[in-house]
Order: structure tokens, then C-alpha cells, then sequence
């Protein structure tokens, strides 16, 4: 693919929600974390400070995002699955992956404590825009070869991450990955049948899973269950029924104070609901909306097909992952260890959103609207 050259500054509007997102989630740490940070180490500043430092690395690596050009990320799609692969592989079975609340899902690195799942996300997105790219899905093109490419490595990654174990981040790639199938010319009926040949599977998998099995007992009636495994979303219910339509104040939660488990990464939208009430919770989900479909909206104008399913790829899988968070937190799916993008805390989680928050922005500055603008520029100067 020739080198491209930027035809626009970027999207300022996605720029600017993604700022204000950002920092929502910031003062919400603030808030959720206070709590646990001084019983941790005698610090209400901690969780925040921390936040606030993998925010700045986020922002770095987020700036060179935005300025490689896009067409030059291409050559890491590969490396890039080979590497989370690796990764995954190295959690499983070695020594070497760090365990927490029962799932082995992060790995050190130099010191540094990396989530192969997330980077994997990522990854995927890459590998698929570009295999699509490369071998298309149309009509009268054979279809056998892209298929063949990323069927198995599909499979294998998500065989992978579940493993782990880590449903959440398997649903968040299985889904990501259709989306972007979506985006060629595959008959519709292939993804009707592929609901029963993975969904038939999935079952098995979690009816024979016992804490996966009865998580979904949960779900059906947390309050059965509120003393046991249904503590967790019982007091996220209290949290969103005390917060009303104003809240309780910002910093106010009682919640927090060692009643709602992970109330400062994946529960985090409950302490909003309490915090600031219905009000706050609207306000977020608006924001959340309104980035996504901005970002939609920006990315159809992409001048090349591998852009185009760059980005879809990239805003789908932060789409979803909001979804799900989300849903899990007010009840709509069971519980599964997932955090809300750029909101909860979490070192790995946040840069790998900020990165593809520049990707996004990356990719706004090819968008087609700059030839429409500069043909009537030049009509202009014509007239003149």
C-alpha cells in the first residue's frame, strides 16, 4: 500500500470527548479509590496517583500512535499476533504469569506488569484489517484464503485468553472480530450459523465450569445469593438505588468503604450511580455515545479499505467493551471481570485504550472530507 500523507488536522470533537471521559475517570478513582488506597498503604492519593501517571504514559504512546502513518502499522500485524500468542502461551504455562482473584491474566515484563489480553485486542484488529485487506471477502473472490488465515488464529487466541480464565475479554474479541467481518461482502447466513456451532460450544464450556455455571445461577437471582456469590452485584444495585437522581455528593460513597468488591476498576460505574445519581450515570453514557459514533461517523470517510476496518475494528472493540461493563454492572449479563475504558483503574487497560484512542485520531486526519473541501477551495479562488 503507497504511503499516505494527512489531509486534515484531526478530529477535534473526538479529541475533546476523549479528553473529558478521560477525566471523569479520573476524579472518579479519585472518589472510588480513596478508601481502599489508605488501607493499602496509608495514601488516599494512591489509586489516583497511579491512574494519573499511567495516564501521562498512555498519552505518550498515544501522541506516537497519532503521527505513524497509518498505512506503515500494517507491518506489525503479524509480529503482533505472534507476540500475544507468545504471551498468552507464557501465562499458561510457565511460572511466569502473575495470578489475581483466581485468574492468571498478567505477565512482568523489564518490571513491568503487562496484560497479554489487552494487547491481544489490539492485535487482533490489526491482523484482521489487514488480512481483509489483503485477501478481501467479495464476491467472486475466493474466500478460502483469508478465512483459512484467521480462522486459526482466531480460535487459538480465544482458546487462549479463556483459558486464562477471562470470558470478558474473550466475548469482547470473538465480537470485535465479527463486527469487522460485517464490514465485508459474507453472506449473513454464516454468521446464522455460526450463533449455534460457537454458541452449542460456549455452553458446554461454562455449564461445565463450576464457578462460570454459577455465576449465571447468580445472575438469574443475585438476592438468593446476596450473602455468597451475589454480593458483588446486589451491592452495586444498592449503590445505584442509594446514588436516586442526584447522588449522594461526589466523595460521599458509603459503598466504597469495603461493601462493593472492585468498586474502583470493573464495579467503578456504580460508584458514579451513587456518587452522582441517575444525572451522572446519563452523563457519562452520553459521553461514551457520543465518542463512538463520532468516531463511526469520521472513520466511514477513510480513503482505503485497510483504514476503514482499522478503525471500525479499533472503535468496535472499545464499544463493546463499554457494553459490557456496563451491563454486567447494572445487572443485564453476569458477572465477568471487565473494566470500563478510560474510566476504571488500571495501568495496562488505559494505555492500551489511550493507543487506540490515537489510532482513532491517527486515522481522522485521512478522512475523504478534505477533498471535498479543498475542490471547493479551489472553485473558489477561481470565482475570484
Amino acid at each position: 500500500m503507497p504511503k499516505r500523507k494527512p489531509t486534515l488536522p484531526i478530529d477535534f470533537p473526538i479529541l475533546y470527548i476523549a479528553l473529558a471521559v478521560l477525566a471523569f475517570g479520573l476524579i472518579m478513582v479519585l472518589s472510588a479509590g480513596a478508601v481502599r488506597g489508605f488501607n493499602a498503604t496509608q495514601n488516599s492519593y494512591y489509586y489516583f496517583s497511579q491512574q494519573l501517571k499511567w495516564t501521562l504514559i498512555g498519552s505518550v504512546f498515544a501522541i506516537i500512535a497519532m503521527k505513524i502513518p497509518y498505512t506503515f502499522l500494517r507491518r506489525f500485524a503479524g509480529i503482533g499476533v505472534l507476540v500475544s500468542i507468545v504471551l498468552l502461551f507464557t501465562i499458561l504455562f510457565t511460572d511466569a504469569g502473575i495470578a489475581a482473584n483466581g485468574s492468571a491474566r498478567w505477565i512482568s515484563i523489564a518490571g513491568v506488569t503487562v496484560q497479554p489480553s489487552e494487547i491481544a485486542k489490539l492485535a487482533m484488529v490489526l491482523f484482521y484489517a489487514h488480512i481483509l485487506d489483503r485477501y478481501p471477502i467479495q464476491r467472486g473472490s475466493d474466500w478460502r484464503i483469508s478465512l483459512g488465515i484467521l480462522v486459526p488464529f482466531t480460535v487459538l487466541v480465544l482458546g487462549l485468553v479463556y483459558k486464562q480464565p477471562d470470558l470478558g475479554t474473550t466475548m469482547v474479541i470473538a465480537l470485535t472480530c465479527a463486527v469487522m467481518l460485517l464490514q465485508t461482502e459474507i453472506p449473513t447466513i454464516w454468521f446464522v450459523a455460526a450463533v449455534p456451532t460457537l454458541g452449542l460450544p460456549l455452553f458446554y464450556f461454562i455449564r461445565a465450569t463450576e464457578y462460570q455455571w454459577e455465576r449465571i445461577m447468580v445472575w438469574m437471582d443475585p438476592w438468593k445469593y446476596a450473602m455468597g456469590k451475589g454480593y458483588q452485584i446486589t451491592n452495586a444495585e444498592i449503590a445505584f438505588g442509594s446514588g436516586g437522581l442526584f447522588g449522594v455528593g461526589l466523595g460521599r460513597s458509603l459503598q466504597k468503604y469495603g461493601f462493593l468488591p472492585e468498586n474502583h476498576t470493573d464495579t467503578i460505574y456504580a460508584i458514579v450511580g451513587e456518587e452522582l445519581g441517575l444525572l451522572g450515570t446519563t452523563l457519562l453514557l452520553c459521553l461514551f455515545v457520543a465518542l463512538y459514533a463520532r468516531a463511526y461517523q469520521v472513520l466511514r470517510e477513510c480513503p482505503d479499505r485497510f483504514g476503514r476496518l482499522l478503525g471500525y475494528g479499533i472503535t468496535s472493540s472499545l464499544a463493546i467493551q463499554t457494553t459490557i461493563n456496563l451491563a454486567v454492572v447494572t445487572g443485564v449479563l453476569p458477572v465477568t471481570g471487565i473494566t470500563l475504558p478510560l474510566i476504571s483503574y488500571g495501568g495496562a487497560s488505559l494505555v492500551i485504550t489511550l493507543v487506540k484512542i490515537g489510532l482513532i485520531l491517527n486515522l481522522s486526519r485521512y478522512r475523504k472530507t478534505a477533498s471535498k473541501e479543498r475542490n471547493v477551495k479551489v472553485l473558489t479562488d477561481i470565482s475570484v
